[in-house]
C-alpha cells in the first residue's frame, strides 16, 4: 500500500472511531449497516484510489467497483468523490497543498464526469432524483469540474469542487486543529469538526432524503448541540447527550452523511499536509 493509500485509510478508520450522532461509528451501528460495513469499504477502496497513474475519474470509478464488491451497497461514494482530487493532488510534483488541488480541479475533463457518472450509477445513492440539466443519468457532455458547478447550489460536496474545497480547508481544517489543540484528543476533535459541519450547513444527504426543512431543522439543533459540546473542558461530559441525540436521530432514520464525507477529506487534508 502507497503512503497516500494509508493516509486515505487512516483518514477513514479515524472519522470511523468518532462519536458522530446519527451517523455510523464505533459507539453505535444504524441505518442498516454497521461499522465493519465501512472498515471492508475503507480496505478496499485503499486498495486502488492511490494507484499511480489514473485519473480522477478512474480513482473514483475503481474504488467504488471494489466497494462495491466488497459490501454491495453504497458506503462512501461522497468520500471517494473528494478524496479522488486530493489523492490527484498528491501526486503532483511539488506533493500536496490547497495550489496543487485547485490545479487538479481546474484541468478536470468530459471523461472524468463519465467515469464519475458511471460510479455513481454503480452506487446509487439515496435520493438522487432527476434533473432536467446535465442529469447524472444521461452521458456528460461537459468536464467534471464543469457538472460539479451546475450541482453545486444543491450539493456540498459538489460544492467544494466548485469552490476549491473552501469549507474544507477553512471550517474543517481551522475546528479540527483548534479542538485537537483544546482537549488533545483526536477523536474528540473529530467530533466536534463533523457537528461543526451539520452546524454550518444544511447537510445535503438529509435535504434529498426528507427535504430542505428537515435539513434545516437538523442542522439548528447541531449548532446547540456544537455550542454545548465545544464549552466543556472535557469533552467526554457530553458523550451521554451526543449519544441520546444518536439514538433519536437513527430513531427518525436521519443520516448526516455528506457532513461525515466532509469529515473524512477534512482528516485526509490534514494527513496529506503534514505527510
Amino acid at each position: 500500500m502507497s503512503d497516500v493509500a494509508f493516509l486515505y485509510r487512516d483518514a477513514c478508520m479515524a472519522e470511523l472511531g468518532a462519536l458522530k450522532p446519527g451517523n455510523v461509528h464505533l459507539f453505535a451501528d444504524g441505518h442498516g449497516m454497521v461499522v465493519q460495513d465501512f472498515i471492508k469499504s475503507a480496505d478496499a477502496s485503499s486498495q486502488v484510489i492511490a494507484l499511480p497513474n489514473l485519473s480522477v475519474g478512474e480513482r473514483v470509478l475503481s474504488a467504488i467497483k471494489s466497494t462495491w464488491e466488497a459490501v454491495g451497497c453504497n458506503t462512501n461514494l461522497g468520500i471517494v468523490l473528494l478524496a479522488a482530487p486530493m489523492v490527484q493532488a498528491a501526486y503532483s510534483k511539488d506533493g500536496f497543498s490547497h495550489h496543487a488541488l485547485q490545479e487538479v480541479l481546474n484541468n478536470l475533463t468530459v471523461d472524468d464526469a463519465v467515469k464519475v457518472y458511471e460510479a455513481i450509477s454503480i452506487a446509487k445513492p439515496a435520493g438522487l432524483g432527476q434533473v432536467q440539466q446535465h442529469d447524472v443519468h444521461q452521458t456528460p457532455q461537459i468536464s467534471l469540474l464543469e457538472a460539479m458547478r451546475v450541482a453545486a447550489d444543491r450539493d456540498l460536496i459538489a460544492q467544494q469542487y466548485a469552490n476549491g474545497y473552501q469549507d474544507i480547508f477553512n471550517l474543517g481544517l481551522t475546528t479540527y486543529q483548534h479542538y485537537l489543540a483544546k482537549w488533545e484528543r483526536p477523536a474528540w476533535a473529530v467530533t466536534a469538526t463533523y457537528l461543526a459541519f451539520l452546524a454550518g450547513f444544511e447537510d445535503s444527504h438529509i435535504a434529498r432524503k426528507y427535504g430542505n426543512q428537515v435539513a434545516k431543522a437538523i442542522q439548528q439543533e447541531a449548532k446547540k448541540h456544537f455550542q454545548s459540546f465545544t464549552s466543556q473542558e472535557n469533552p467526554k461530559l457530553y458523550q451521554a447527550t451526543l449519544l441520546a441525540w444518536d439514538t433519536e436521530l437513527k430513531k427518525r432514520g436521519i443520516n448526516p452523511g455528506t457532513s461525515a464525507d466532509l469529515t473524512v477529506a477534512t482528516l485526509f487534508a490534514i494527513r496529506l499536509l503534514s505527510g
